[in-house]
């Protein structure tokens, strides 16, 4: 999964967002422990998952201060 544009994931849903934190929380730890064991070949991704939980936390966040 490349790294998306945060317009893809503004037009997601709360829910939506809610889960693609979590799974990419879940690829993150698998790349540390790939990393951690020297098999990690795509290090450039371990960037892209933490830019991508930052960017899916900001808009959950701007969305949260919306309905409030």
């Amino acid at each position: 999964m490349a790294s998306k544009q945060a317009t893809d994931f503004r037009s997601k849903s709360v829910d939506e967002l809610g889960v693609q934190l979590i799974d990419l929380r879940k690829e993150q730890f698998n790349l540390r422990f790939q990393q951690a064991g020297g098999q990690l070949e795509n290090t450039a991704r371990v960037r892209q998952v933490r830019r991508d939980i930052a960017r899916t936390k900001s808009i959950l966040s701007e969305k949260a201060r919306a309905e409030a």
